[in-house]
């Protein structure tokens, strides 16, 4: 990866990121929040502005990664006359909750407007390669005992031409258990493989995966708008069932520190500007997504505070609320720091 692209990587996670804090800015000034501080990076700060009549200092810091912003009363540790009618706990329930959610809310609807943009100018579609042609191959598989290769042309099974992926699926798999001739193009030589698919709830299956490419389509406006809606929430829920097979699974494999998601962008960077932003639609609704869940210190988990006050019409014990959030943000650097450690393993061993 280039110096380039890393740097592309930097400022384009630091870009949702401030998207994000913006939405609780935004929200909480609305509804006459004061807030103290709007940070860009963290570390010495470069360059701090106050605007006349501003409750706001707004500055920008030596490490000019993430963002955070400093709504007055927020934290229970600080010191703020309890009558004072502008900050957090004294506005109202849905003024709370409204600036609470709307750091997720800001990231969905940048990614709904990068789709958007996307979609009315080069929406990348995948499709199969043809002829069918092997991208992987599955460790322990019947094509891996039998040695196919990524990059190999699979031309005939059983006797029959092979054009496409669901030429080799129809042929394959009613012969699950049974031997069957495959014939190989490999760098321009034929080469002839006897492999026996595996009986996959009750279909033949060799282990193979086709390769794809990128097909780029221009959508209507109208269509566009309407896709760039639904998107983010058929995202949503890709990732809802990416938690679900990793709690099943009990693995982590699923997760990406701030050196695997810089990774990820920064290669996307590499492959060109539709593909950056691609991923940054991903990342804006994972960002989003993420800070949802009920988890203790996250914007979910403020929001269960908020929810079991809009109930029972009580708000929890303050200091108990304190106490799970400084748990939960223990927990969650622990995460982030074991994640991280095994993503930096990861891009040496490479």
């Amino acid at each position: 990866m280039s110096p380039l692209s890393i740097l592309t990587a930097i400022l384009g996670i630091s870009l949702l990121v401030i998207v994000h804090e913006s939405g609780h800015y935004l929200v909480a000034r609305a509804f006459k929040m004061r807030v103290l501080v709007y940070s860009i990076g963290f570390g010495p700060v470069l360059f701090r502005h106050k605007p006349k009549d501003s409750p706001t200092t707004f500055q920008v810091c030596a490490i000019p990664f993430l963002a955070y912003v400093q709504i007055a009363g927020m934290n229970p540790h600080e010191e703020f006359d309890p009558d004072d009618p502008d900050i957090f706990p004294n506005k109202s329930l849905f003024a709370r909750i409204a600036t609470i959610a709307a750091g997720p809310g800001a990231n969905y609807l940048a990614a709904s407007v990068l789709v958007f943009v996307i979609a009315v100018t080069a929406w990348p579609q995948m499709k199969m390669v043809e002829p069918m042609t092997v991208a992987s191959v599955l460790e322990g598989s019947a094509a891996a005992d039998a040695g196919v290769l990524p990059g190999d042309i699979i031309i005939e099974a059983d006797g029959q031409a092979v054009a496409n992926v669901e030429e080799l699926k129809a042929i394959t798999s009613p012969r699950a258990g049974q031997a069957t001739d495959y014939v190989i193009d490999r760098d321009g030589e034929r080469v002839e493989l006897e492999i026996t698919p595996e009986d996959a709830s009750g279909e033949g299956r060799i282990g193979v995966a086709a390769a794809v490419e990128s097909d780029y389509i221009q959508m209507p406006i109208g269509e566009a708008a309407t896709f760039a809606i639904m998107k983010p929430f058929e995202i949503t829920m890709m990732q809802i069932a990416g938690i679900g097979q990793m709690i099943s699974q009990r693995t982590t494999e699923g997760l990406a520190g701030p050196v695997g998601m810089g990774k990820i962008v920064a290669e996307s960077a590499e492959r060109g500007a539709t593909e950056f932003l691609f991923i940054l639609v991903y990342l804006s609704v994972a960002l989003g997504f993420f800070n949802l869940l009920p988890v203790p210190a996250l914007d979910g988990g403020r929001l269960v505070f908020l929810g079991y006050e809009l109930i029972t019409r009580r708000r929890p014990n303050e200091r108990f609320e304190a106490m799970v959030h400084t748990v939960g943000i223990l927990f969650l650097l622990g995460v982030i720091v074991l994640v991280t450690f095994r993503d930096v393993l990861r891009a040496f061993v490479s």
